[in-house]
């Protein structure tokens, strides 16, 4: 027979799923600056020696 009253873990289903997409957003853009920051850090540097062989 099925329970009467309110579903069971439905908040704490949709607490966790919330925390886990908002844990996951946070990895995938901590990845994303890394590399835009590695990027702007080799273009600086074959600047830098395009400079020097001048």
């Amino acid at each position: 027979m099925a329970k009467k009253g309110s579903p069971k873990n439905t908040k704490n289903k949709a607490k966790h799923s919330k925390l886990m997409a908002r844990k996951t957003n946070k990895l995938r853009d901590d990845k994303i600056a890394r590399e835009n920051r590695l990027k702007e850090m080799v273009k600086k540097m074959h600047e830098l020696k395009a400079k020097s062989n001048e």
